[in-house]
């Protein structure tokens, strides 16, 4: 990056350094996205050693997006009458017992593939609420218009902690095993859980009481319907979470199958999904403005379905790592205009609930996730991942009426 680029990114950013609360909310997404990239890479690996399946692998990851689909569009309702500091000091005291609680059944020697399957599933809830509880209450700290640039900087980290997470998850599977995996996430959730605790912010609104938590889902989905941009926006989530994301439960099996690749160089190749988000997300925050938001977020989509097929189709961990590295940089600018176009396109009192519908349509991955591993079953996960990037491009070229007023 430029001396230029950076003066412009440090100047146009001064507000969020004033802001001790909108860090301490960054913070704790820190933390949140470094756990879950070590984690991800770390489990998977250890399914895949103790079952020889790529299908396990793609359940065991399937497990901690399936809460959003379950549970988002309630979360999303409930957490308008809730004080989302609580909410979110709860969220991250789940995870940290549940991280404990295989921590210490992998220190007796009891862990087994069902006990991280449960534990998977206890943190996808926590993460379930990210959007609805402190994305809002991040967007309630620094005002709507400047959520734009809080999301480039909340994405940073996310796109951050995947370019040094799998690293760390695969080095520590294969020094300490995966209770030192486990460990690290106690350590980290109790650093969050009191960077959290010092928050001073409390929410601004709540929601009615009157109004049943059932009427206030039906409310949020008429909305959507009614509102050609939020409903466009949802229809290429889903796209993305059926046919894109879950492509990611198949890196560390075609390290390990396809190019031959250890625990701890399938964490380094998997890291270049992130190396390529973390700096799309840096030329993002200084370059996109408001304007190209739609762009960006419909470019990040095709850029990253084109190029996970062309992960799978690489003869070598170089230039496999090229495609990740160009798919992650695809991927941040999806994720990052994803959860900002939501929050700008819907009314201040109604950005919980449509944050919560987000996280169901991120939600339906658990599709994509059982769709992706019976095939990898039957014709391999090389050739699976071919075969859904190809679906992505596709499912996006047919729904075009439904997604291009975003």
């Amino acid at each position: 990056m430029s001396q230029i680029g950076l003066a412009r990114l440090v100047a146009g950013r001064a507000w969020a350094f004033g802001s001790a609360d909108f860090w301490r909310l960054w913070y704790t997404g820190l933390i949140t996205f470094v756990v879950r990239w070590v984690e991800t890479l770390a489990v998977a690996v250890f399914v895949f050693q103790h079952t020889r399946s790529p299908f396990a692998v793609a359940m065991i990851t399937m497990l901690r997006l399936l809460p959003m689909g379950l549970f988002g569009a309630f979360i999303g309702a409930v957490a308008e009458r809730v004080e989302r500091r609580t909410a979110l000091l709860a969220m991250i005291l789940m995870m940290l017992v549940t991280d404990a609680g295989l921590t210490a059944l992998a220190y007796a020697g009891w862990l087994t593939v069902w006990q991280v399957a449960i534990g998977s599933f206890v943190n996808g809830l926590a993460w379930a609420a990210d959007n609805p509880v402190r994305r809002v209450a991040m967007g309630e700290v620094i005002g709507g218009d400047r959520m734009g640039a809080a999301m480039s900087i909340d994405i940073a980290a996310n796109n951050g902690s995947r370019m040094l997470g799998p690293t760390i998850g695969g080095l520590l599977l294969a020094t300490a095993g995966i209770e030192g995996v486990f460990s690290l996430g106690v350590a980290l959730y109790a650093t969050s859980f009191v960077a959290t605790l010092g928050l001073r912010y409390r929410n601004r609104r709540f929601a009615p009481v009157r109004i049943p938590v059932l009427a206030g889902i039906a409310e949020g989905l008429r909305l959507a319907r009614q509102d050609k941009r939020l409903r466009g926006t949802l229809v290429v989530t889903v796209i993305y979470n059926i046919f894109a994301w879950p492509f990611t439960s198949m890196v560390p099996v075609i390290a390990q199958g396809h190019l031959g690749l250890g625990a701890a160089s399938t964490g380094v190749l998997a890291s270049m999904d992130g190396v390529g988000a973390f700096l799309g997300a840096m030329v993002i925050a200084v370059v996109v403005r408001p304007p190209q938001y739609a762009r960006v977020y419909l470019g990040g989509i095709i850029i990253y379905s084109a190029m996970l097929t062309a992960f799978a189709l690489m003869p070598s961990p170089l230039s496999a790592g090229a495609a990740l590295f160009l798919e992650g940089a695809g991927g941040s600018g999806y994720s990052i205009m994803q959860t900002t176009l939501i929050y700008l396109y819907a009314p201040p009192e109604m950005r919980s609930r449509m944050l919560g519908l987000l996280s169901v349509c991120i939600g339906v991955g658990p599709i994509g996730f059982l769709h992706l591993g019976l095939m990898a079953n039957i014709i391999g996960a090389q050739w699976a991942t071919v075969v859904t990037g190809i679906e992505a491009l596709a499912a996006l070229a047919l729904t075009r009426p439904l997604w291009r007023a975003i």
